[in-house]
């Protein structure tokens, strides 16, 4: 049908409104008479209402009041003589004209009251300032209000991305996991109080710890301060691993803590008290590692987190899960030069050969991790590029729906430059963390937990999986956190695989084992022989006696080693030489154990139909205890 023109009459002859409005518009009507409306009296009302008196906020509003006034008067239904019986027929007040009055009102109480707070002479506020800031009374009389140690405080939890606070969620919510009805209502472990450091008012650049950027503090001199772990533990809301939980440990397993744990290598954790309680308990549980392969051969920054797992594997005699994130190496690699450099190396063609690079060098350093001692029976390494499907799939889809682009920016950094890859991949290292992604050892079973060892720079990772367990109703990871191994350099500097001088790969020899030590260990002694026995050294900043501490089951040597460090009775050469000692020992059993892995025994650790039993076994028994 068309349409009629709204101010015409319809070809029926019917009146539209536009039509009536248009021949009342042609009428002379007279003008009306006797409605006793109010009329401004004063013309400057309309023409000058910014004006009017601001302390008159009774009718008008302060500033703009006039306006209002005025507005307000020409539409009043009130008589100006104040007669009830005014004969008004103005009907209700417009729906816009009351905004106007009161957004008109809003605006002149405010303006008014900053005009008044402006005139007033408050005190300035002393204690809001950090050191040396500020223009208050106190600042200037050289108070600095605020100390540095709790300003640096203030900033740290300013600094918190919320992607990475651990979710403390209501006890009615739907959403809250079955995880959280199990901690306790007070902590097992009381954190110590933090204690007071000058340390901080040196710090001229904070340290950055992400999944893949690690730097450490800087003085105003550029010097490196290397990681503050008591700081970066606060920041992640992990707890130290206190000497407690150590006893209750041996206690319940019979096995002296290992090195890395006693010694503080690991330190701290999320809800280990509570795998102990399922290890008391009967119940089961297990291990989940990683690793992403960046090199043909590991390092012994790679062996220490594996040698670990396996002694935590013996000891608790539970299934292993490990993930080879082969897939993650080519997804991250920023670097465009360094991807050239390494397509021409490889003589790759086209993307797809570097990709299938990362995956052949997953498979050597598989080889490498079984090396590592883990038990044949109980253990599942996996690549992604090979394995990813199925049930395990189906918790990439699940945990990928939980996880938003801005957490992944708050968490690991990500910019608009970076590909959807690296947004994707939290999902796909978060998901060997449920059970029920491994339907040849659990079946459906989503309420068997995991114990992740790991380093701190993974955290991220794991805080944003345990928020996500909570809305998927499964069991929430808990999680062992290891410090940075130190490079031959020294603390403040890392291992890189790229970098032969840095670590003691798993392929050196004896000579060049010794050679990296003597040569590129960073000493704690003196300068001289004569500067060394008269003041000592530092072993806590010697790497021969760090990389010693890894190894060394004795704590009476370390002990020994260290007091006489210390004297300046043991010099550096000696410490070295039982370095070198213990290395090549290690690197030894290591290149015999990775000799006897067959590719055979590769294909029977990653065979993904392999049924391995997650029964616990009670101790002193080899009968499996039932799957609780």
């Amino acid at each position: 049908m068309s349409l009629e023109t709204p101010n015409k009459p319809s070809k029926s002859g019917a009146m539209t409104p536009g039509s009536i409005a248009t021949e009342f518009s042609k009428m002379d009507f007279p003008a009306p008479s006797g409605l006793k409306l109010s009329i401004p009296t004063k013309e400057k009302e309309i023409q000058n209402p910014q004006q009017q008196e601001v302390g008159n906020t009774s009718s008008s509003g302060g500033i703009g009041g006039g306006l209002l006034s005025a507005i307000s008067s020409v539409f009043s239904p009130t008589s100006s003589n104040g007669n009830e019986d005014t004969g008004d027929i103005s009907g209700p007040e417009p729906e816009a004209l009351t905004a106007a009055r009161r957004k008109f009102r809003s605006e002149s109480i405010s303006e008014q009251l900053s005009t008044e707070l402006s005139a007033m002479k408050l005190p300035q506020p002393e204690r809001i300032f950090g050191p040396n800031e500020g223009e208050s009374n106190a600042a200037k009389e050289g108070n600095n209000g605020v100390s540095a140690e709790d300003w640096d405080k203030i900033k740290l939890e300013d600094e918190i991305p919320e992607a990475v606070k651990e979710p403390k969620r209501m006890t009615h919510s739907r959403h809250t996991s079955r995880a959280d009805a199990a901690l306790p209502r007070t902590p097992t472990i009381p954190e110590a109080p933090e204690p007071s450091s000058s340390k901080s008012q040196a710090v001229a650049k904070e340290q950055k710890v992400t999944p893949f950027d690690v730097e450490g503090e800087v003085d105003a001199e550029g010097k490196d301060l290397g990681i503050d772990y008591d700081k970066l533990t606060k920041r992640f809301g992990a707890s130290i691993i206190s000497q407690e939980l150590l006893d209750r440990f041996e206690r319940l397993t019979g096995q002296k803590p290992h090195p890395l744990l006693r010694r503080g290598t690991f330190y701290s954790h999320r809800d280990f008290n509570l795998i102990l309680d399922r290890y008391e308990k009967g119940q089961p549980f297990y291990l989940y590692t990683g690793r992403g392969p960046s090199s043909d051969s590991m390092h012994m920054g790679h062996l220490i987190p594996f040698m670990f797992t396996a002694y935590l594997q013996r000891v608790f005699n539970v299934p292993l899960v490990i993930q080879v994130t082969d897939d993650e190496k080519y997804l991250l690699e920023r670097d465009v030069k360094k991807q050239a450099e390494l397509m021409k190396k490889i003589k790759g063609k086209k993307p797809l050969d570097l990709l299938r690079h990362y995956k052949k060098m997953g498979q050597d350093n598989i080889k490498d991790i079984i090396a590592c001692g883990f038990i044949p029976e109980k253990t599942f390494i996996f690549s992604d590029l090979a394995n990813v499907g199925g049930a395990f799939y189906e918790n990439v889809v699940l945990m990928a729906k939980t996880i938003t682009q801005s957490q992944s920016r708050n968490v690991f950094g990500f910019s608009d430059s970076d590909n959807i890859g690296m947004f994707h991949f939290a999902a796909v290292q978060a998901t060997p963390s449920f059970s029920n992604s491994f339907p040849q050892i659990f079946g459906t079973r989503d309420d068997i937990p995991a114990l992740i060892p790991c380093a701190i720079d993974q955290d991220p990772y794991f805080l944003l999986t345990r928020d996500a367990a909570d809305r998927l109703q499964y069991k929430k990871p808990a999680l062992l956190h290891s410090k940075f191994l130190p490079a031959l350099q020294g603390a403040g500097t890392k291992m890189s695989a790229s970098k032969e001088n840095t670590a003691i790969f798993m392929t050196d020899d004896a000579k060049k084992i010794a050679k990296k030590i003597k040569s590129h260990a960073f000493s704690g002694g003196g300068a001289t022989q004569e500067e060394h026995k008269a003041n000592g050294g530092n072993p806590d900043v010697d790497i021969a006696y760090q990389y010693l501490s890894f190894f060394e089951d004795s704590d009476e040597k370390m002990e020994r080693l260290d007091k006489e460090y210390r004297a300046g009775t043991l010099s550096t050469s000696e410490m070295k030489a039982a370095c070198i000692e213990k290395l090549q020992e290690v690197v030894a059993e290591f290149q015999k154990n990775r000799a006897e892995v067959t590719d055979e025994k590769l294909a029977y650790f990653q065979d993904p139909s392999r049924k391995i039993d997650p029964r616990p076994k009670p101790k002193e028994t080899d009968a499996p205890a039932p799957l609780a």
